[in-house]
């Protein structure tokens, strides 16, 4: 994403499919971030758990309601920028 958009190297695009999931997928995020001694240098959409947004500088996450997923379609958006595959099953649960 860099060359496109200067302000971070990756987008992270997560999607869950009720609010209690996003807000556990952002739980998880953000543990194992902490971890790495990583914190959100901002964190948006916390209340509805529809779309939540950490900002980690180098790493923006979004995790999304699988409806605002389908709905905004970021992936059409950056379209043009490469995409790394992380090799996951999208169905597990």
């Amino acid at each position: 994403m860099s060359d496109q958009l200067a302000i971070t190297d990756v987008f992270l695009v997560v999607s869950a499919t009720n609010e209690r999931q996003v807000g556990a997928v952002v739980d998880g995020i953000e543990e194992r971030l902490r971890d790495l001694d990583a914190k959100p240098v901002r964190r948006e959409g916390d209340r509805e758990l529809r779309w939540v947004l950490l900002d980690y500088l180098d790493l923006v996450v979004h995790v999304q309601h699988t409806e605002e997923r389908t709905f905004y379609a970021l992936e059409r958006i950056w379209h043009d920028c490469p995409q790394i595959d992380l090799d996951l099953d999208e169905t597990a649960r």
